[in-house]
């Protein structure tokens, strides 16, 4: 046989692998496990893994380019930059806000970010990690967003930027995020990697503010495995993240592609030769955080479900919102911000303040269920052993934030969940508060 009919035959028997091997199984209440999140795919993710494998072409390539066309279109921005985490997607964004090319807006060393004192630590860690100063902020129970009053209030003559996720998908208000930092010059990234497909009035989150970050970990809306992006339409931020994304290199030429400015070896940097090969400057302390054009042959195939994937994610909230409601006086539901169309990463549970019940309680009867729960990830990440002796400030207290930490956790809503499982988990939350 000759090669393409061998690829063909392969990706015939790819298909029936993934009819053998991941068909879904029913769901039988009690037994099952109720996982907080997963992976959702058929055998076009694994066919196009398999198919991009045999051109092994093993770092980004034409996939890696495509897709940040498609995903690029699909958000309504100019630019998407393929990273291979959310983690690392954060780390890109804040370390382009520090470029010397940004001029008398470049973030230096000692200068003040405002960010949320609850939530996942690499959002955090790259502020930290620029040597910046994090100024924490309190959020608010229910929304899980900050009150934008607490933004102005943490202001000072140091601060030049706000780093804030939309927490768990719900958008923090992002119409006087944007007014505040408008008027006080300030740079604004959404940490965006847990709300792809939310909206604010009616645009995406993620292209409201100069930076957005996405993760495409297993966990989250949609999936390449490890994988991330930041994504922006301003052209100078974009070229930038992609000389900190490429080691740090000053050249913006595509893989393979040759002197696209057309001035490769007539230029000046540094203290270089004149002349000195473009391809081989490096503006930046960069790193290397490219994914493979595997990943991004995963990605395609997922970025074609996501608007389903994000209609289901909504459908579940809502069976699960109507389901708990009667159980108000003992839990506070989570409520969408203003003027947002939230794209629940999932559900989340604060026990009110009470003697009879708690989380601890409830989220072990859960688990003891097979029903998977998770705290909001670090909770105060000031009382997280890495992160207790940095450099910061707080502004005004933290005590929600606190109560968050003791009293809130979440249960999925992701596409792999259907009424039978969003009833079983009701119907586990009501007869913990029956038998206790």
């Amino acid at each position: 046989m000759e090669a393409n009919e061998l690829r063909s035959e392969i990706k015939k028997l790819v298909k029936a692998y993934y009819t053998e091997k991941f068909s879904p199984k029913p769901f039988v209440a009690g037994d099952s496990i109720v996982r907080y999140a997963g992976r959702v795919f058929d055998e076009e993710e694994l066919t196009n893994l398999v198919d991009s494998s045999l051109d092994f072409w093993l770092t980004a390539g034409p996939h890696a380019e495509a897709f940040e066309n498609e995903f690029a279109d699909f958000l309504g921005c100019d630019d998407s930059i393929l990273v291979n985490s959310g983690s690392s997607a954060n780390l890109v964004a804040m370390s382009s806000l520090t470029s010397e090319k940004l001029r008398d807006r470049q973030l230096k060393p000692g200068d003040e970010v405002i960010t949320l004192a609850a939530g996942f630590p690499t959002t955090v860690a790259p502020i930290v990690q620029n040597r910046l100063v994090p100024v924490f902020i309190d959020m608010e129970p229910g929304t899980y967003a900050p009150d934008p009053e607490n933004i102005e209030k943490a202001l000072s003559p140091k601060v030049k930027a706000i780093f804030m996720a939309h927490t768990l998908g719900n958008p923090f208000d992002l119409g006087k995020v944007m007014d505040i930092a408008r008027k006080h010059n300030l740079w604004v990234i959404e940490d965006n990697c847990d709300a792809l497909g939310s909206t604010y009035n009616g645009k995406y989150t993620g292209t409201h503010a100069d930076l957005g970050t996405v993760s495409f970990y297993p966990a989250h809306h949609m999936t390449m495995g490890e994988g991330g992006s930041v994504v922006t339409s301003n052209e100078d931020l974009a070229r930038i993240a992609r000389s900190f994304r490429d080691w740090g290199r000053d050249c913006y030429c595509a893989s393979g592609e040759d002197n696209t400015c057309g001035i490769r070896f007539t230029q000046q940097f540094g203290l270089l030769p004149p002349g000195y090969d473009h391809k081989f400057v490096y503006s930046h302390i960069g790193y290397n955080l490219k994914v493979t054009d595997m990943q991004a042959a995963v990605g395609r195939a997922q970025l074609k479900k996501l608007p389903g994937f994000i209609a289901k994610r909504k459908e579940n909230f809502k069976l699960l919102y109507e389901g708990l409601k009667p159980f108000e006086d003992r839990l506070i539901l989570p409520k969408a911000t203003e003027n947002s169309d939230p794209s629940w990463f999932g559900f989340l549970v604060t026990m009110r303040e009470q003697e009879k019940y708690s989380r601890t309680g409830l989220v072990q009867f859960l688990n003891q269920n097979k029903v998977h729960t998770r705290n909001l990830f670090g909770g105060n990440l000031l009382r997280q052993p890495g992160f207790m002796n940095i450099e910061h400030r707080v502004s005004g207290n933290l005590s929600n934030t606190d109560l968050i930490m003791n009293n809130t956790f979440f249960i999925g809503v992701y596409p792999g969940l259907g009424k039978q499982e969003i009833d079983y988990m009701v119907e586990t939350i009501s007869r913990y508060f029956a038998t206790n």
